[in-house]
């Protein structure tokens, strides 16, 4: 099928539009008949948490066409690649992988093929992926999982490879089945899109415009996971910090948060606040609820006041200290993780200096550490950047080490203590050994049978290594 059937194609420019930009509440009621009388499909999803709820959603909708998900692509009927678009290093993998599923359409039954996600929402991406990859049928954007269904009946009706991209569809969709990878652990999306476009970041052309989920839906998904015995609720957002703030009814993220608590899941997170807006509502509303897991993941990406600005990032090293400092002072054992680049263009060595004083200032229990990644369409990638691949390595690698020393201190204290650990499963490394997460976010190897998955167990740690802790069940 070398035709292609065009339904939306992504903009830049029209990405980057938020004036007078509507959103739309729609309610599905009826899937249909089945789309299939039988099959599987495969999925591999990269990236975020996000794109792991997108998933959740797209495997719903599969197995309620009449399909069965496979971890074997060569079975699959429909195979989906949901990809992500935030580092070049994730990107170029993706292109192999898609190169590798074309011997898959000389096979008698020729699977449909789908790439959905943020990659396809860049427009040179899109191009390269429609002129050379003529193997794939589907062009999926990030809004438009409700639709895969209907792009599936497409193209097997009009025989053409069919795109579905737009950069201004600002729809929210409730009623969706949604069919969750764990039993005892979710993710309830509360904002889509982001609206900060710091300079380097591509997510506010991919993800759109940020919107709010309306409450009343967010407390009936939390509800219904509380009754079906779920142990664990994460609330998903770019930014949750902003939930509400388009809703024009004075919700906000800090009340959200506090109704969902008092729903009594035993185990509730957030992910990702921005440092910007983080209230003193929001720190209080955390320290007053014991199921509110004190841990936070709070991104500063870099520690200079210069190099902060030139990232559109809102605040200074001082505040985000000051910041800690408030959010210590409420909840004095509070985990606290992050998010660091290295190599932002035009940073010195100096500025970089400033990075590694706030890793050891703060004392993180862990950080994501990258090298910067210039994304096309963003306004960094045009910034002057006269810092060789050799010395942003070499920084990469301080800012490593240092990263190491804080999380071994951090896990040290761990060692002695009782924490309470939500069971997972066996361990990938030593399938002789279960493994959870503390509270703090910290994962944990142990001893124990298979009856203990799901459940919330005490555990006494015994030593630590860099990213785990090994430790016995307290009986």
């Amino acid at each position: 099928m070398s035709n292609v059937l065009y339904i939306n194609k992504p903009s830049l420019k029209v990405a980057r539009n938020r004036k007078d930009v509507s959103i739309i509440y729609e309610t599905i009621t009826n899937l249909g008949e089945h789309l299939f009388k039988d099959g599987y499909f495969f999925i591999h999803t990269y990236g975020c948490q996000a794109n792991v709820r997108d998933e959740e959603t797209m495997t719903g909708l599969l197995t309620n066409s009449g399909l069965e998900r496979t971890n074997n692509v060569e079975n699959a009927t429909v195979i989906i690649l949901n990809t992500c678009a935030v580092r070049e290093n994730a990107e170029l993998k993706l292109y192999g992988e898609i190169g590798k599923l074309k011997r898959l359409k000389k096979q008698k039954e020729k699977p449909i093929i789908i790439v959905s996600g943020c990659v396809v929402q860049q427009e040179e991406a899109l191009e390269l992926l429609i002129n050379k990859y003529r193997h794939i049928d589907i062009f999926m954007g990030t809004n438009r999982i409700h639709h895969l269904l209907d792009l599936i009946k497409l193209v097997k009706k009009t025989n053409k490879r069919v795109v579905d991209v737009p950069s201004d569809d600002t729809t929210i969709c409730e009623g969706l089945p949604v069919k969750r990878n764990e039993d005892f652990k979710a993710f309830v999306n509360i904002t889509y899109g982001c609206d900060k476009f710091c300079t380097y970041c591509i997510v506010p052309y991919t993800r759109g415009k940020e919107r709010s989920r309306k409450k009343e839906e967010i407390l009936k998904e939390c509800k219904t996971l509380v009754k079906q015995g779920y142990q664990e609720i994460t609330l998903l957002g770019q930014n949750v910090n902003a939930y509400g703030l388009d809703l024009n009814d004075g919700s906000n993220f800090a009340s959200l948060l506090e109704e969902v608590a008092k729903l009594s899941i035993p185990r509730l997170r957030f992910l990702t606040s921005h440092p910007w807006n983080f209230t003193n509502e929001l720190i209080d509303v955390m320290s007053r609820y014991s199921n509110i897991m004190k841990y936070l993941h709070l991104p500063f990406q870099a520690g200079n006041n210069e190099v902060l600005q030139r990232m559109g990032r809102r605040y200074t090293k001082e505040s985000y200290l000051e910041l800690v400092n408030k959010i210590r002072a409420k909840m004095p054992s509070i985990a606290l993780s992050t998010d660091i680049i290295v190599g932002f263009p035009g940073e010195t060595n100096t500025q970089f200096e400033d990075t590694l004083d706030v890793v050891r200032k703060v004392g993180f229990s862990s950080a994501f550490t990258f090298i910067y990644s210039p994304r096309i369409g963003t306004p960094a990638a045009r910034f002057k950047d006269e810092t060789s691949k050799e010395e942003k390595s070499e920084r990469f690698n301080l800012l490593k080490e240092e990263v190491e020393k804080v999380t071994e201190a951090y896990a040290q204290k761990l060692v002695g203590t009782i924490q309470k650990v939500l069971v997972d499963g066996f361990s990938k490394k030593d399938p002789n050994k279960l493994s959870g997460y503390t509270e703090c976010n910290k994962l944990v190897h142990f001893n124990g049978g298979i009856d203990l998955v799901g459940k919330i167990v005490d555990v006494k740690i015994d030593y630590s290594k860099v990213y785990s802790l090994q430790g016995k069940i307290v009986e």
